[in-house]
């Protein structure tokens, strides 16, 4: 279930596929059973509305914690945008050799965070974590000298721009981990095949058009979900336009 999140066009066509099946199916129940009586049809009709609102209501509220957890990247990417340039400025707080180390360094260290955001690639981005881990241990250890051998103030707080940098891609790496569980999406899954098999079963026409309209909907509102919660391989993704900007400026520098 978990690997499927993964690709939300895959997710639109297995969700329209099974829900049009449980369409389907509670048609046929439908028609190898007695009608429902009047009685009993106002209260199937309760129970439907009741479960269609139900759905609805977990669908808003898994959409709400898709956009906020994709804000969340997008907060975490100005963020760090942000430590990186701070940084750059303050080191010229370090002694000149250091300075110029740092700034070397912290430019590399911006492109690397770029392609973060824009790689697809599952074995370039473990490249690009083991480099991304590598310079942050040559950025510190650059601090790191610096205050050793000369610990005022104004290079402690240098060192203190470096942690917030380092801090910030840890924030990011967090967000982009976090999303909605998979055992959240199966219950889900599970409420829109009910709902399905209810309409089927108390649809009183039978038509391919009826039975597609429904599963289509939820199919279509679950790749939206699916897609804003896919940092990665959604159509819908967080672009670093604050780390591309910056890197051009630094670059120009």
């Amino acid at each position: 279930m978990s690997h499927i999140l993964n690709f939300p066009r895959l997710l639109f066509v297995f969700s329209l596929v099974t829900l049009w099946l449980a369409t389907q199916i509670g048609a046929f129940f439908a028609g190898r059973l007695q009608p429902l009586k009047d009685g009993e049809r106002d209260d199937f009709n309760l129970v439907v509305n009741a479960s269609l609102t139900l759905l609805a209501l977990i669908i808003g509220f898994s959409f709400s914690m898709a956009v906020t957890r994709y804000d969340q990247r997008k907060n975490y990417e100005e963020e760090e945008a942000n430590a990186i340039g701070t940084e750059y400025v303050r080191a010229d707080l370090l002694p000149a050799a250091d300075a110029a180390k740092v700034r070397g360094l912290l430019k590399t260290y911006t492109d690397e965070r770029i392609l973060f955001y824009t790689t697809h690639d599952a074995h370039e981005l473990e490249q690009i974590n083991t480099s991304t881990a590598q310079l942050q241990n040559e950025l510190w250890s650059a601090v790191q000298g610096a205050a050793v051998a000369q610990p005022t103030p104004t290079v402690a707080l240098a060192a203190a721009g470096m942690n917030d940098v380092l801090n910030s891609q840890g924030y990011t790496q967090a967000a982009w981990w976090n999303r909605l569980p998979a055992a959240a999406w199966g219950l889900m899954g599970a409420i829109a095949v009910c709902c399905n098999l209810l309409v089927g079963f108390g649809s009183r026409r039978r038509g391919v058009l009826l039975f597609t309209i429904l599963p289509l909907v939820v199919s279509i509102a679950f790749f939206l979900i699916a897609d804003i919660d896919s940092p990665r391989t959604g159509v819908i993704r967080v672009l670093p336009q604050n780390l591309i900007a910056l890197s051009q400026s630094l670059r120009a520098q």
